[in-house]
């Protein structure tokens, strides 16, 4: 890769916890992100969206993308991480998915209990990233939650949020109608939860080869 470019990626990605079973940087777009480096905490969170959801494919850049728009703000920060260890390989995308944040970020682990940990920092001033959806969903369908509760638990919760919120999820429903009644269930509560979120948030951004395309904001 050439010098001075840096990867658009995306670890972990929903496929690989096997869901069945259950290039360059846009000049213009990254010159419209605001740089809060020199601001203090309650002027970064006015520039902050509320509430942001960043959609995009695999490897579309929707993670890095979602990380820098709070590690422009210069602030601690905490980073709800979704993902479940299943086997070797997700271990390691784990492990790489966190050797690239900086000591900025604290990283809470929470695979299925999301609503309640964003509760638990409702009260707190750091913001936070959701990283990302689409895993928490899969895994609530691996433990046979109710997700229309789940959901709307956390549809409800997003309001009495102090902190920004950025919401990472993929969007699943680009491509050709799944060939089995679970994935096509995923796709279907995934597709639902994305639109009410929009609904809420301030920002919406759609990833795509690395580049932004705003949807809302």
């Amino acid at each position: 890769m050439p010098s001075g470019r840096q990867e658009a990626v995306d670890d972990p990605e929903p496929g690989d916890l096997r869901i069945a079973w259950v290039a360059t940087k846009h000049p213009r777009r990254e010159a419209r992100l605001p740089d809060l480096s020199s601001r203090s905490l309650p002027e970064a969170h006015a520039l902050l969206p509320r509430l942001a959801l960043i959609l995009g494919g695999a490897r579309s850049g929707k993670s890095h993308f979602a990380e820098n728009l709070i590690t422009r703000a210069s602030q601690p920060a905490l980073y709800l991480a979704t993902a479940q260890v299943r086997d070797d390989e997700m271990r390691a995308r784990i492990v790489a998915h966190r050797a690239r944040r900086s000591a900025l970020w604290t990283t809470i682990e929470e695979p299925l209990e999301l609503v309640n940990r964003l509760l638990e920092c409702a009260q707190g001033s750091q913001p936070i990233l959701v990283d990302c959806l689409t895993l928490w969903l899969a895994n609530l369908m691996a433990a046979e939650s109710d997700i229309g509760f789940e959901t709307e638990r956390l549809l409800a919760a997003l309001p009495q949020m102090k902190a920004p919120v950025i919401m990472v999820a993929n969007e699943v429903g680009l491509g050709i109608v799944p060939e089995n009644e679970l994935a096509r269930r995923f796709r279907d509560h995934a597709g639902r939860l994305h639109q009410k979120l929009a609904a809420l948030a301030d920002r919406v951004v759609f990833m795509a080869a690395g580049l932004p395309l705003t949807l809302k904001g």
